[in-house]
C-alpha cells in the first residue's frame, strides 16, 4: 500500500469522527473526550486557523481513497525552549495500517515543513508500539508531569 498526507478537509468529517471515536476509546487516550468536542476539532481543522491544523493518511492505491489514519497538529511558542512549538495532539492509525511507517513518515513531515520548532506529544507510557515509534524519531520523555484547570 502506498500513502499520502493531506490536509484534512469537510468530507472527510465522517471517517475522522468515526476514528476519533475509536481513539478516545482506547487506552492511548487519557481522556475520553465527546461528540461536541470532536466535531469542533474537526471543525477547526477544516477552516484557515493559525493555530490548529488537520491531516489524514490516505491510501493512495485504492480507487476509494480510503483514510487510514488522521493527525491534529496545534501551534505555539514555547518560552521554555525558546522557539515555535508544534504540538501532535492527536495521531491515530488504524489498526490494520499500524506498522507500516505512517507515523514516521507523518513525523518526518512536520519536522521537514516546520524545520526550527520545538516538536512535542502525549503519549501514554503503556503505549508501547507509540512510544517505540516517537523515541525513533527522536522524542524523549520530558521529566516532568504537565497540570490543566
Amino acid at each position: 500500500m502506498s500513502y499520502r498526507i493531506r490536509a484534512m478537509r469537510p468530507e472527510d468529517k465522517d471517517a475522522v469522527l468515526k476514528m476519533m471515536r475509536v481513539f478516545y476509546a482506547s487506552d492511548a487516550v487519557f481522556s475520553n473526550g465527546s461528540e461536541e468536542i470532536f466535531r469542533a476539532d474537526i471543525e477547526q481543522c477544516t477552516k484557515e486557523n493559525p493555530y490548529l491544523e488537520g491531516y489524514v493518511f490516505e491510501d493512495s492505491g485504492s480507487s476509494a481513497k480510503e483514510l487510514q489514519g488522521y493527525a491534529m497538529v496545534a501551534k505555539s511558542f514555547s518560552t521554555e525552549f525558546g522557539k515555535p512549538c508544534i504540538w501532535i495532539e492527536d495521531i491515530y492509525i488504524k489498526e490494520e495500517s499500524r506498522g507500516l511507517g505512517i507515523g514516521s513518515v507523518f513525523i518526518q513531515y512536520m519536522k521537514e515543513k516546520y524545520t526550527d520548532c520545538i516538536f512535542r506529544l502525549e503519549v501514554e507510557e503503556e503505549n508501547e508500539q507509540a512510544v517505540r515509534v516517537y523515541k525513533k524519531c527522536g522524542f524523549t520523555f520530558l521529566p516532568y508531569k504537565e497540570m490543566k484547570r
